[in-house]
């Protein structure tokens, strides 16, 4: 069996993410879409809403599964028998840094990583910058899922 991981925070996931995750799904016989657990940093929604919003946004893609991962990456991809990691580029700052990950992670492990030119309809695009948007009223509807676009709503108008 293929499997691959789609790492990242997604506080909260985009368009721009499932993109990348659909697009996967395709390549893959199954996708994990995994969310990394940072105790040092505090995002705006818990590890638990993450994993509940990509759920829902990933319920259409039958060989996807949600889960989250805590400490070095390759480790739970060797733990889960994951051979390689897909992640979306927007730039080529993230072409340096992914392509340094992607060295590290194979000598490290041997996993592959797959990294993935964006659809420029989301080259711009991501949560930090959704987050910075939405929390002065800007419109970001069409930027996320709107389970997430709800959500987000809802979490911004309890901290105001």
């Amino acid at each position: 069996m293929r499997r691959a991981v789609c790492p990242g925070s997604y506080d909260p996931v985009t368009n721009g993410h499932l993109d990348i995750i659909e697009r996967a799904s395709k390549l893959f016989d199954e996708v994990v879409v995994a969310v990394g657990i940072n105790k040092n940093k505090k995002g705006l929604f818990s590890v638990e809403e993450r994993l509940e919003m990509l759920r829902e946004c990933t319920a259409h893609l039958p060989n996807t599964r949600v889960d989250s991962w805590h400490g070095l990456l390759v480790d739970y991809c060797r733990q889960n028998d994951i051979a390689a990691i897909a992640k979306g580029l927007r730039s080529v700052s993230d072409f340096d840094y992914e392509l340094q990950m992607a060295q590290m992670n194979r000598e490290l492990s041997g996993v592959e990583t797959l990294l993935m030119s964006n659809n420029p309809v989301y080259g711009f695009l991501s949560s930090s910058l959704v987050k910075e948007v939405a929390t002065y009223g800007g419109d970001v509807h069409h930027l996320v899922p709107e389970v997430v676009f709800e959500r987000l709503k809802e979490k911004l108008a309890e901290r105001s």
